[in-house]
């Protein structure tokens, strides 16, 4: 409880700001909708109201703000439009028996979930791979790290297009690697830098006891640092799943793909359906909380059976 009452304390006050936030918002197509049906509205003419604040809208207007909670294609839906909007396109469909129809937010989170999982893997274990050259070699340690810091300073969404098109010119056919590389690329810096504090939490005396029993470098990397690194790889393995499925949305979006999460949100856009866009957000993000929840689960029962202290 006294984990529950505070995340629900916090989720109220966005809901509650959320659905004050759709008044403003939706005031400007709310009073163009009442005027063409022949309310009286202040100032009369969509185009005299372009200049006029929001506020002084409402206040001009008021017995047309409660229009805007129930426009069927808001600039900003109330918290039960995109909640209805979730379950028509998830319950309802398992319901249906059309689960995997490509109506249904289940098939394209699958799709999305498909690609993130590879790209998270892929991510994971050049991250891993990268953290001990750098640990065990100071040649690696000068020349790769910097290159992976740098590397995140270039924006995903200006190299996802080219990772697409260069994945077209090698003969990688299909959508899913380049997601999955996208994925993978956004995945494995905070592995790599995890990784790297991780192997080098053991202290001096720690290795200094294990050369006195004659231990290889093997040994104690398999005795001592990996064990050791363990805490921060789970850490960096939350972070790293929210940023590969990131990865895989950014990546639908300039392919054309016509499934997964940012194909929905795309499509969503380009037909002016902003309940479709809202739903596939909310859809990633209950899909990043539920793996994050998987990995948190892992975590503890891993470090509980290694003897570490929650």
């Amino acid at each position: 409880m006294r984990n529950v009452v505070p995340i629900f304390t916090v989720l109220l006050a966005i809901v509650g700001a959320w659905w004050l936030a759709v008044a403003p918002m939706n005031i400007r197509p709310a009073l163009d909708i009442a005027e063409r049906g022949g309310a009286m509205i202040v100032p009369e003419g969509s185009v005299e109201r372009r200049d006029v604040s929001v506020w002084r809208l409402m206040l001009d207007n008021r017995d047309h703000v409660v229009a805007g909670y129930d426009l069927k294609r808001p600039r900003l839906p109330t918290p039960a439009q995109v909640g209805n909007e979730l379950w028509k396109t998830t319950g309802a469909m398992v319901a249906k028996g059309r689960a995997w129809s490509k109506r249904s937010l289940i098939y394209h989170g699958w799709v999305t979930l498909h690609s993130t999982l590879w790209g998270f893997l892929l991510g994971t274990t050049l991250g891993i791979l990268g953290a001990v050259a750098i640990v065990y070699s100071r040649v690696v340690d000068m020349s790769l790290m910097p290159w992976a810091i740098i590397s995140q300073t270039v924006p995903i969404v200006a190299l996802a297009p080219m990772i697409i098109v260069v994945s077209n010119q090698v003969g990688i056919e299909g959508r899913g690697v380049p997601k999955a590389i996208i994925s993978a690329y956004l995945c494995y810096f905070p592995v790599l830098v995890s990784m790297v504090k991780g192997l080098r939490s053991p202290s001096s005396s720690e290795l200094d006891l294990l050369k006195t029993y004659h231990a290889s470098g093997f040994q104690s990397f398999l005795k001592l640092r990996l064990p050791a690194s363990v805490p921060y790889l789970f850490t960096a393995l939350k972070v790293g799943i929210a940023a590969a499925l990131v990865g895989t949305i950014v990546g639908e979006l300039p392919t054309g793909a016509i499934s997964g999460l940012g194909a929905r949100i795309l499509i969503g856009d380009q037909f002016g359906t902003p309940l479709a866009i809202w739903s596939a957000l909310f859809c990633a993000a209950i899909l990043a909380g539920a793996l994050v929840t998987v990995l948190d689960i892992t975590q503890r029962f891993t470090l509980r059976k290694m003897g570490f202290r929650s």
